[in-house]
């Protein structure tokens, strides 16, 4: 192992744009395909049913193997798990793609998952052992961050562009191109630095615990969204999730090289960083769903100019991670970037919960999507550098995984919550105006009038959630600013590894 002095690999900064092209690939296929699901579904013809398990498959892989995918990632290599990552996607992306049925559509889509879940630790962990220099590291992850918060919104009118002028199938089929570019890249230009891989044996039980357990979680609140939080299945899953998980945490105290150390989560700003981000996300993902049926249904917009009308919030998101959170991370205390960011994501949701059937977008849509991407890229840059900062390079990889797992459970948590409270909303505000449907318009405008309440009743949930994650930012992170010049790690932590060659 070389000096602490070791030179930072003059090629880093080529191989960030292929790590964020990846990254990009990831989070796009969370939103690309749900403007896609209703011509995928009359093509395969399949049942509402069905059509909900096009996006649960792939949550459940995805979460499921998560921890997983960033322990493999620590112990055979970062640069391999992400190439095979790449390759296993754009696979699966092409099968999809090509799907004949709806049996062909959802095993895709579990494959999307299970490389992704390699993909995604392998990619945020190459930049937490490539960039560990303090202005260099806040660079990176501002442009990481903007392309993860960002990257869901491209979605939207990617696959808007795409199901109305071409066909759903490219909507998955498209990951071929940008996985060619992303593998092509990695090769010539990503080199992963040596002597940061963990040698310990891979934790079997810890592994079939974690996956299951958060497999159960995903699907639980999957089916309270879809069957109610009372139904014997979503009860009987969320008791097999919290059983499961509550035996991990127990395996992982015993073992002697566990799955997910518990330094890793115990640590008091590294686990603040985790919950504050997946409470930002449960706004975040419930927004996303509700605004798009807004403006398809209620402002009948088309797919392509529903995608367009969330371009602000890529603008704010861009502005927030780039020109704010990376700027100040090195001058200022995380939490007073996380901790405003998330309040004002907050208060931008507050302004969109104004929407009414005859909202203008200039006036509430616009100042609210801007405010909210602002916010949130403030915050989520110096969140997911924090999230990955301290820990020793052969953890890298699952303080990786732990940051995508807490985005999904939160992503899952956010739109089983959210659309359970904007479906009894809706059914409430419906029943208690029924007397003014008098005539066939009127019942039209109640079933908007209604549908909007929802949202709007959803969308006050959102902020003040959002509101939360503000207040848990400011209490349970501690820790001062980054030094500029300070090699991120902890006091126990290796000297910066050399670059193998």
């Amino acid at each position: 192992m070389s000096s602490s002095k070791s030179l930072p690999d003059p090629r880093r900064w080529k191989a960030l744009i292929f790590i964020c092209l990846a990254q990009l690939m990831v989070v796009l296929d969370g939103t690309i395909v749900n403007i896609a699901l209703p011509s995928a579904q009359r093509d395969l013809d399949f049942s509402d049913g069905n059509r909900q398990w096009v996006v649960t498959a792939y949550a459940l892989a995805f979460g499921g193997l998560l921890l997983l995918g960033g322990r493999i990632a620590d112990k055979w290599g970062r640069k391999r798990s992400f190439l095979i990552g790449l390759a296993g996607f754009a696979l699966a992306s092409a099968l999809g793609g090509a799907a004949l049925n709806t049996g062909m559509l959802l095993g895709a889509r579990a494959l999307q998952g299970a490389f992704g879940a390699l993909l995604a630790p392998a990619a945020l962990s190459l930049l937490t052992v490539m960039f560990t220099e303090g202005k260099e590291r806040a660079k990176a992850f501002g442009i990481y961050g903007a392309i993860s918060g960002g990257g869901a919104a491209v979605g939207l009118l990617l696959g808007g562009v795409l199901t109305e002028y071409a066909n759903w199938r490219w909507t998955l089929l498209v990951n071929i191109f940008i996985a060619a570019i992303a593998i092509t890249g990695t090769l010539m230009e990503v080199r992963e630095p040596a002597g940061t891989r963990n040698e310990d044996r891979l934790d079997l039980p810890g592994v079939l615990l974690a996956s299951g357990g958060l497999a159960a979680l995903v699907w639980a609140f999957s089916r309270a969204e879809s069957d109610g939080w009372g139904s014997a299945s979503t009860v009987g899953l969320f008791a097999a999730a919290a059983v499961l998980l509550t035996l991990f945490v127990v395996v992982q105290k015993r073992v002697k090289a566990p799955l997910l150390p518990m330094r890793v989560v115990l640590d008091r700003n590294r686990g603040g960083a985790y919950l504050s981000l997946g409470m930002a996300v449960v706004g975040m993902f419930g927004l996303f769903l509700f605004l798009t049926y807004y403006l398809q249904v209620v402002l009948d917009y088309s797919p392509v100019l529903s995608g367009a009308a969330f371009l602000p919030m890529v603008a704010g998101m861009m502005t927030g991670s780039t020109q704010i959170g990376a700027r100040l991370m090195t001058r200022v205390a995380p939490r007073f970037l996380m901790g405003p960011g998330f309040l004002l994501a907050s208060g931008a949701l507050v302004i969109l919960a104004q929407i009414k059937v005859d909202s203008s977008y200039a006036s509430v849509l616009l100042p609210g999507l801007f405010l909210m991407g602002l916010g949130m890229g403030t915050a989520f840059m110096p969140a997911m550098s924090l999230a990955t900062r301290g820990v020793k390079p052969h953890d890298a990889g699952v303080a990786s995984a732990m940051v995508n797992t807490s985005q999904q459970i939160g992503g899952a948590i956010g739109t089983a919550l959210l659309s359970t409270i904007a479906t009894s909303a809706t059914t409430s505000y419906a029943t208690a105006h029924a007397h003014d449907a008098t005539t066939a318009a009127a019942g039209r405008l109640l079933q908007l009038q209604a549908m909007v309440h929802g949202f709007s009743t959803a969308i006050w949930w959102a902020a003040g959630i959002l509101a939360l994650a503000s207040a848990t930012a400011f209490t349970l992170i501690n820790t001062g600013h980054q030094d500029p010049h300070h090699h991120s790690g902890s006091p126990d932590e290796e000297p910066a590894p050399a670059l193998a060659h």
